[in-house]
């Protein structure tokens, strides 16, 4: 009998059908398989303001013997990425002069080599001990890496040492 009540208590639901007919519904979404559907269509506006003009216009304002005013987009029309063109290419192909990035110097690498060696550590141990990647030590002892201030401190420390200026 309480599950009765519950059962009894327990709110309709409704679903309006057009018509405005009503029909008790058990709980769960109204499905109407009647549904009414309209293709939606967007349609385009045209250009406002200075640009509304058309080409017979503008040809007509040309006849005229009006002041015409036209612009070409950039690369208008076209597939063009907009970073394809570089404007100062000129200036590069002129500069003559070949850039790259400093590396450590060859007293540096020398000495990280010597020390580590002193303290009979492994490239790996070293770099386990500053807690950075094996290959971090290897570009240093290489002389490859750019040097970093902050990983040039954590050799030191871990090394007991004042390595010289890493820099070229």
């Amino acid at each position: 009998s309480r599950l009765k009540s519950v059962v009894q208590s327990a709110p309709l639901r409704f679903c309006f059908k057009p018509g405005n007919q009503t029909v008790k519904m058990p709980s769960g979404p109204c499905l109407d398989a009647r549904a009414d559907w309209e293709p939606v269509v967007f349609h385009k506006t045209g250009p406002k303001g200075k640009a509304s003009k058309s080409a017979t216009e503008v040809n007509a304002a040309r006849r005229s013997g009006q002041a015409v005013d036209t612009d070409k987009k950039f690369s208008g029309g076209t597939n063009k990425s907009a970073h394809s063109v570089v404007p100062n290419a000129v200036k590069l192909d002129e500069n003559a002069e070949t850039f790259r990035h400093e590396t450590v110097s060859h007293d540096f690498k020398m000495s990280l080599q010597q020390a580590r060696l002193a303290k009979k550590m492994s490239q790996a141990a070293l770099a386990t001990a500053i807690c950075e990647k094996g290959s971090v030590i290897n570009e240093y002892e290489a002389g490859k890496a750019i040097p970093n201030g902050a990983i040039i401190n954590k050799l030191n420390r871990a090394l007991g040492v004042r390595l010289p200026k890493a820099h070229a």
